[in-house]
């Protein structure tokens, strides 16, 4: 009996979903089952450096177009673009990802927040913020640039380091 070339590579496939998460992570969020079972299409944070467990974990999903990213979610919602959030409660240990599903496979601007204190706003005194790119934010406000992702059709993950407001230097992560 011949078994098709689908019937071959889903279980690769499966495999590969799986091996997005980081050995020992936790995926949090409203959308955690997406990526836990490869269901797609959704993006998975691999969340590095966090200053400490206290607060949550936002991962926010923005238009791909410099005009709308960061703006504020209700504007977005109200002109029919795209914007999702997910949050979740921090584990108490151990490697954390956050998923959150995107509407079609696509270009898409993507933030992770620490919320540490619990409040709507971002707070520059005591949040972190990461983007899939990585680069030392400094004193300036994020460029878009840096916020881009492309989403495939499964589950893309990305590996994201918080950043917080070091001192003079502005932000940057905790290990630099």
């Amino acid at each position: 009996m011949m078994m098709s070339i689908a019937g071959k590579c889903l279980p690769f496939a499966a495999m590969l979903a799986f091996a997005t998460t980081p050995l020992g992570a936790e995926t949090v969020g409203g959308d955690a089952a997406y990526c836990e079972t490869g269901r797609g299409p959704a993006i998975q944070a691999n969340v590095l450096g966090l200053k400490d467990r206290a607060g949550e974990i936002w991962f926010e999903l923005y238009p791909a177009t410099e005009a709308d990213f960061l703006r504020p979610d209700m504007d977005l919602v109200a002109e029919g673009k795209t914007f999702r959030r997910t949050r979740a409660r921090l584990p108490a240990s151990g490697p954390v990802s956050i998923c959150i599903r995107v509407p079609h496979a696509g270009r898409y601007s993507v933030m992770v927040r620490h919320n540490r204190i619990g409040k709507d706003k971002f707070s520059i005194w005591s949040d972190g913020v990461g983007f899939p790119d990585n680069r030392k934010m400094g004193r300036n406000r994020p460029k878009f640039s840096q916020a881009l992702i492309d989403a495939g059709p499964g589950v893309t993950a990305a590996t994201i380091r918080l950043q917080y407001l070091r001192g003079f230097g502005g932000f940057g992560p905790l290990d630099q």
